[in-house]
């Protein structure tokens, strides 16, 4: 039996949509960053750009756990003096679709084919998308927050 090695005839990017409501950030992460990768695929690679478009849609809504409210994102420009720190609670006033993209970031592979498929990452913080037109498919994500019940 011979290996089977995808071939760019073979690659389609499906369109899939998350409601980050009241889901806790780490389950919503590993989530996005597999459909991303491609891994839900029986043809996946690790060398073969595979992944899908996912749209993450609510990110306001998120939900954090333990002490990530006081946790601190942090972000260099490459300046002298270029070091930028801002905690979760801010960012989830100001800037909820950094927070995930950050988590999701975390979760893929360092390597150039994982900046392919980070750009396929769409995050809004409310409900409203303009991705309607290519038709995404739910995804459920069964781990709500213990706090939100």
């Amino acid at each position: 039996m011979k290996t089977f090695t995808p071939k760019p005839a073979d690659l389609t990017h499906d369109w899939y949509i998350i409601d980050a409501t009241d889901v806790v950030l780490g389950k919503l992460a590993t989530r996005a960053a597999l459909l991303l990768r491609g891994k839900n695929k029986p043809t996946f690679a690790p060398n073969a750009d595979l992944g899908d478009h996912v749209i993450i849609i609510n990110a306001e809504k998120i939900a954090l756990t333990g002490k990530k409210m006081d946790k601190v994102l942090y972000a260099h420009s490459g300046r002298p003096g270029g070091l930028r720190a801002d905690s979760y609670a801010d960012l989830l006033k100001r800037n909820p679709e950094r927070i995930i993209r950050e988590a999701v970031k975390g979760m893929m592979p360092k390597n150039r084919l994982s900046k392919v498929e980070l750009d396929r990452l769409h995050v809004f913080a409310g409900p409203d998308h303009p991705h309607t037109p290519q038709k995404p498919q739910p995804i459920e994500i069964a781990a709500v927050s213990q706090q939100a019940k």
